[in-house]
Parts: C-alpha cells; sequence; structure tokens
C-alpha cells in the first residue's frame, strides 16, 4: 500500500459575477488527478504555469478543500478529518514553500518560528524545546547564533533553511516541496538540494516536488508525474521519462532545458508548442493539448484518451500511444 494516494481529485473553483454572486463559471484547476507516494521517495509533479501542481498540492495540505476525489493517507481518507485526527495528520505532512520571506512570520524569531510546530503537537518541556530547535538548526547547516534573528536578518538560503527545520521538527513522513528552489540563487539552490537529499536518507522522509525546473526533477526525483491544465498526461520512474518521453507535451518541455554542452546544444532539436495554454474556464474538448499539439488527429478533437500503462510504471494519455 502506497504511503499516499490521490484518486480522481477534482478542484474547482467558482466565477461569480452580479451583486448577487452568482456561480456563472467554473475553473476547473484540477480535474481528476491520481497520484501515488511510497515511502522514503521523491515523487515530482511538473507543468507549466497554471496547469494544477500547486492546487494539487494544496489540497494534499488541506489548505484547499477538494470539490471530489480522495486523498488516502496511510489508507485513510483525509478529505473527511477534523479535529484531533485532523491535527494528527497536519504533523505527518509538513510543507516547505518558495518564497521562505513569505513563509515566515516576520514578527517572530527563528527560535520560536521552529519552535511553533514543537509548541503546538508535543508535551515538550521550555528547556527541551530550545535544545531540540538548537539540534534542528544545526541539522540543516546554521549557526545556533541566528537563533535571536528574525527572517529579514536572513539570506535567501538562510530563511529556507529554517523553513526546511520548521518542517522537519515533527519528523513528519511526507513533506511536500513547492517550488523550493526558485526563489534562490543558482549557487544556492545546489546548497538546498543537497540538504534535501541528505535530510530525506538520514529521516526516512518522502517527498512530493512541485516544480517547472526539470534538471531539479532529474537530480532528486524517483518519479515523475507530468500535469497539463489540470490532467496528468504522462508518468514515469525518472530515468525512462528523460530518455523516452511518449507525451508530445512532455517532449516540449524537455526540448526546453538548456544544455550546457555547446556541441550536444547544436544536436538539440527544439520543440515549441505554439499558441498559450488554454484557460481552465473553457477547456477544450477531447484531448487538452489538440489546440496546440503538432501531430493532432481528428480523433484527438473528439474525445479524451485514457492514461495508458505501456510497461514499467510508464503510463502516457495519448491517443497516438494507445491506438
Amino acid at each position: 500500500m502506497a504511503m499516499l494516494e490521490v484518486k480522481n481529485l477534482r478542484k474547482h473553483f467558482p466565477i461569480r459575477s452580479g451583486i448577487l454572486g452568482r456561480v456563472v463559471g467554473w475553473v476547473k484547476a484540477v480535474d481528476g488527478v491520481d497520484i501515488s507516494i511510497e515511502e522514503n521517495t521523491v515523487v515530482a509533479l511538473v507543468g507549466e504555469s497554471g496547469s494544477g501542481k500547486t492546487t494539487t498540492a494544496r489540497c494534499i495540505l488541506k489548505l484547499h478543500e477538494p470539490t471530489s476525489g480522495k486523498i488516502l493517507f496511510m489508507g485513510e481518507d483525509i478529505t473527511k478529518l477534523k479535529g484531533k485526527r485532523l491535527k494528527k495528520y497536519r504533523r505527518n505532512v509538513q510543507a516547505v514553500f518558495q518564497n521562505p520571506f513569505l513563509s515566515l512570520n516576520p514578527r517572530m524569531k527563528v527560535e520560536d518560528i521552529v519552535a511553533e510546530p514543537l509548541k503546538t503537537h508535543t508535551n515538550m518541556s521550555k528547556k527541551e524545546i530550545i535544545e531540540t530547535v538548537k539540534d534542528l538548526l544545526t541539522k540543516v547547516g546554521l549557526p545556533k547564533d541566528v537563533l535571536r534573528r528574525y527572517p529579514y536578518d536572513l539570506s535567501g538560503g538562510q530563511a529556507q533553511r529554517v523553513a526546511i527545520a520548521r518542517a522537519i521538527a515533527l519528523k513528519p513522513k511526507l513533506v511536500v516541496l513547492d517550488e523550493p528552489t526558485s526563489a534562490l540563487d543558482v549557487s544556492v539552490q545546489a546548497q538546498i538540494l543537497n540538504l534535501l537529499a541528505d535530510l530525506k536518507e538520514e529521516m526516512k522522509l518522502s517527498y512530493l516536488l512541485i516544480t517547472h525546473d526539470l534538471s531539479v526533477v532529474r537530480y532528486i526525483s524517483d518519479y515523475v508525474y507530468v500535469m497539463y491544465l489540470g490532467k496528468i498526461v504522462e508518468a514515469a520512474p525518472t530515468e525512462e521519462l528523460f530518455t523516452n518521453p511518449q507525451h508530445p507535451y512532455t517532449q516540449a518541455l524537455l526540448s526546453a532545458v538548456p544544455e550546457p554542452d555547446p556541441r550536444l546544444r547544436k544536436l538539440k532539436k527544439r520543440i515549441i508548442l505554439p499558441g498559450e495554454p488554454p484557460s481552465a474556464i473553457n477547456v477544450p474538448p477531447g484531448c487538452r493539448l489538440h489546440p496546440r499539439c503538432p501531430y493532432v488527429e481528428e480523433r484527438c478533437k473528439r474525445g479524451e484518451p485514457e492514461l495508458i500503462d505501456v510497461g514499467g510504471g510508464h503510463l502516457v494519455r495519448c491517443w497516438r500511444v494507445s491506438s
């Protein structure tokens, strides 16, 4: 049994108009998503901005209530949780967000930020909490003299390390990483990724990595889900996805990854999908990529293909593959 299973998840946001606020339409941000995360693994969820990645993560974190579908954690449907059971779930599932300066309270000192989950979820004494906070800061590579600082006294990398320390304070089973390095300098990004990789092995953590940076995905993840306009269009083990992409959208994403070797750069074929992604308010019929797909056929416009297993855990939603 997988540690976390997302089954047919949907999150539709109402569009209201007029003085009475009547619902005149729906934004189908997430529209039937299935995701599975095993223990001690890193699963990446990738796609363009607006594809529904962060909304999916926020549903898993119980920051959004799903429109429909199930989210099973250790076999229990968390969409129905309340009170003490919800509190227990939050202890096991933590998050690190994109911009640490927006996720850390600017009025709280570092020691209070990291101690907050310990005060909320444990019965530790004040002395035990202080010692635990010091140990956590050491674990994420911060000197103890940051204890008395405020977030605005920290660099971007230091602030993100504080956010990571807070996230692992309760020894969770799953940490949701929502673009954890995109707001940082390139040199700092590598340090944070190495830290996350070390913590995963040391604490037996699982990660759900939300990102658009495919170089980060290849470096740290074990399995990848590719999302487009609220749907999973391809999913595979990381190396399989990078070496044998089947869906046209995945191929286009991978072709956009910069190639550092100038000799290989000349050989790389760039795939550019025309136009912009359609609005989640007016989702195209049939395959959602068909208005931009270079291989579009008539059947692509009529019906939506199923997610087909082409072997080895490689799933593809495309008529060219399923036929």
